[in-house]
């Protein structure tokens, strides 16, 4: 059976590695994909073997692009009832308090940010670049910056949300802003973010997994007034689904990458 996500773990060290597994599609979240995931951070809340997660994306062009455009995503035929694919495939919406360390190569992007943004902390190598493609295609970003404007100064998080697909950040600029907290040569972020979370599972279970919960406290606060207005602005703010499709055909290949 083939899968969208791959799930494997070194009961000797206590980590798990959790790969997104559609290099194809640039590691693109399609509907499988998210009830991969879902069940995967269910499951490894009853792991006791586990004590700390890494999670990467398969193939050197991207650890994820976000919703795969071809995803079918049903909707409720009210406006009051809109479902967001992606609100809850990270690992916090889970439950999980598991520390997870995401490793990054190549592109993040769009729905990443809710990857990205439910992560610990984030390791990358030289060739990661980050941008959010919803404004130039008709798109509010509403949940990924509110996630993004806990992990980096709020011009910057503006600055990539606005900018849409005509700026990346790159990885240096990445760990400048401190959205990176490590910086590798190509193809090193699996191992050092593997290397990171094999320390912090050798700590007592109980102790680690309280810091997180206390760590994502402090961003609950924020995070849940912005969750709480974006599907309104999301549902006020997005082109019909024929507008976005239309310039999405017609987008730009050039970017300058900061």
């Amino acid at each position: 059976m083939t899968t969208a996500v791959r799930l494997t773990a070194d009961k000797d060290t206590g980590v798990a590695v959790v790969t997104l597994d559609r290099p194809e599609r640039l590691n693109a979240v399609d509907l499988t994909m998210r009830d991969e995931l879902r069940q995967i951070w269910r499951e490894l809340r009853f792991d006791d073997s586990v004590r700390a997660v890494v999670l990467t994306g398969a193939g050197d062009r991207a650890f994820c692009t976000g919703l795969d455009r071809s995803a079918v995503v049903p909707q409720p035929d009210s406006p009051y009832m809109a479902d967001d694919p992606l609100l809850r495939v990270g690992p916090k919406a889970n439950d999980l308090w598991k520390p997870v360390v995401a490793a990054v190569q190549g592109m993040a992007c769009g729905g990443a940010f809710y990857l990205l943004g439910e992560s610990d902390f984030v390791v990358a190598d030289t060739t990661a670049a980050f941008f959010d493609p919803h404004t130039t295609y008709g798109m509010v970003s509403a949940y990924e910056s509110v996630l993004m404007a806990q992990r980096m100064p709020y011009g910057e998080v503006a600055r990539m949300m606005l900018m849409g697909t005509a700026e990346r950040i790159g990885a240096r600029r990445a760990y400048d802003l401190g959205l990176v907290s490590e910086l590798t040569e190509p193809g090193g972020a699996l191992a050092a973010a593997t290397a990171c979370a094999g320390v912090i599972a050798g700590y007592p279970a109980e102790g680690v997994q309280g810091t997180v919960r206390a760590l994502w406290a402090t961003r609950e606060s924020s995070v849940a007034p912005g969750f709480a207005q974006a599907a309104h602005l999301v549902a006020l703010g997005n082109l019909p689904e024929e507008r976005q499709a239309e310039l999405f055909a017609g987008r730009r290949r050039s970017f300058r990458t900061r």
